[in-house]
């Protein structure tokens, strides 16, 4: 039998399904009745309840024929909008994807009813399957090529729903990267990424937790790919958009905890995905759109202190990292301000290493025992007379007054950040 595509009369909608069934899985991109009347054609021709499922195994269309084959198995699918999973029916799918033509498949428990599938493709790439249940006879050559008919025909379908989703993606990333650098009037976007009225937007921040050379490589698109996937299924209204090596997500009305919960989830299930560790930064949730710029150097912020080594937190807010944030910036202003530096702290570091002595090593283990002698001393590993000794040679080869607070401070700040150096 040879399938032609069309779609349902007008008014017709999705059908409906076994008692308590919802009508239509949501999100199908306009072609929700084009699936639905395409699984009532094929199942027409069987005999038996069909159903067509994307490769996550969520069933997108089924068929209502009255009268056709089902049983608990595809009643659940259709109820749960997913198939149950089993690791015997985990083959099966692979079993079915692999192959080019229809595939029988036994029955895994004494109620199911025997069924035939074929993967549905665009080319060399799987889109998904359609199964159906067999009819009061078995499969013949007719109901096959139905079959494969219908898998034909749901691959345009699902292909036009793809493209779709895409373009709708990518505008919207378009438009929060616009946000992000402050272009473009605020009621624009804010039109642009369907948000609500008076939205309190929160911005995360992902990152691999490692980089090679290229620190905007493949670690980083697979992130945005991973990403626009998961948050297309777990928060309805998210904006994605990958800007350098960071993909940002704005999640248009969310409190703190609520945005760090849903960091923490994303952070795991994306690092099993992509099995590689990642970063989060939770930014502060923004007043309006005109606050984002500010929101993403909070989380750029953030993701330089998570990134710099191992032992940092996986989901950090500004509050968990404060003091590294600020320290961050004092080097950055030291770097693009060298005459900023006490010139006595750069003098102590060179006859160091000129002349093999300890001095700076001494002043930071004083300043971070908050001027106890003794404590430092003990850290350093030498009597408290000999730094007593060393601070004071301090203040006479290179003119650091430990005794003023405010030098005191400059000098630690100067010495707790090396790379400031020229």
């Amino acid at each position: 039998m040879e399938m032609t595509e069309s779609p349902n009369p007008p008014g017709a909608g999705p059908p409906p399904g076994p008692a308590g069934a919802p009508s239509a899985p949501a999100g199908l991109g306009g072609t929700s009745e084009e699936l639905f009347a395409l699984a009532n054609a094929v199942a027409a021709v069987i005999g038996g309840s069909v159903a067509i499922e994307d490769l996550d195994h969520r069933v997108l269309a089924y068929s209502s024929i009255p009268g056709q084959r089902i049983d608990e198995l595809r009643r659940r699918g259709i109820l749960e909008r997913r198939v149950p999973e089993d690791p015997e029916q985990l083959r099966q799918y692979r079993e079915v994807l692999g192959a080019r033509d229809v595939v029988r498949l036994p029955v895994l428990a004494s109620d199911e009813l025997p069924r035939a599938a074929a993967a549905v493709r665009a080319g060399d790439l799987p889109l998904g399957t359609i199964w159906a249940i067999e009819g009061e006879s078995r499969l013949d050559a007719a109901g096959a090529r139905a079959l494969l008919d219908g898998a034909r025909l749901a691959a345009l379908h699902m292909l036009r729903r793809r493209s779709s989703a895409e373009l709708e993606l990518r505008a919207r990333g378009d438009a929060l990267r616009a946000a992000l650098r402050g272009d473009g009037p605020a009621q624009e976007i804010r039109f642009q990424l369907a948000l609500p009225e008076r939205p309190r937007p929160a911005l995360l921040g992902f990152t691999p937790a490692a980089y090679g050379p290229d620190r905007t490589g493949p670690a980083v698109v697979r992130l945005a790919d991973a990403a626009a996937r998961h948050w297309a299924a777990v928060h309805h209204g998210a904006a994605v958009a990958t800007v350098g090596r960071t993909v940002y997500v704005l999640l248009p009305q969310a409190g703190p905890d609520e945005a760090r919960r849903l960091a923490e989830q994303a952070v795991a299930a994306l690092g099993r995905t992509l099995d590689t560790p990642l970063r989060a930064a939770v930014g502060r949730s923004a007043d309006d759109l005109a606050e984002l710029p500010q929101r993403r150097a909070e989380v750029d912020d953030i993701l330089r202190v998570t990134t710099a080594g191992p032992d940092t937190p996986a989901v950090a807010a500004l509050t968990d990292v404060h003091a590294q944030v600020l320290l961050l910036h004092c080097a950055d202003e030291l770097a693009r301000r060298p005459h900023l530096r006490h010139p006595g702290i750069e003098a102590m570091r060179d006859h160091d290493r000129a002349r093999d002595t300890d001095y700076a090593a001494s002043v930071v283990a004083w300043l971070d025992a908050a001027g106890n002698v003794a404590e430092a001393a003990q850290r350093l590993t030498v009597h408290p007379n000999t730094l007593k000794y060393r601070l004071r040679r301090a203040n006479d080869l290179f003119g650091i007054d430990l005794g003023a607070p405010d030098v005191r401070l400059s000098c630690w700040l100067q010495l707790r950040l090396p790379a400031t150096r020229p």
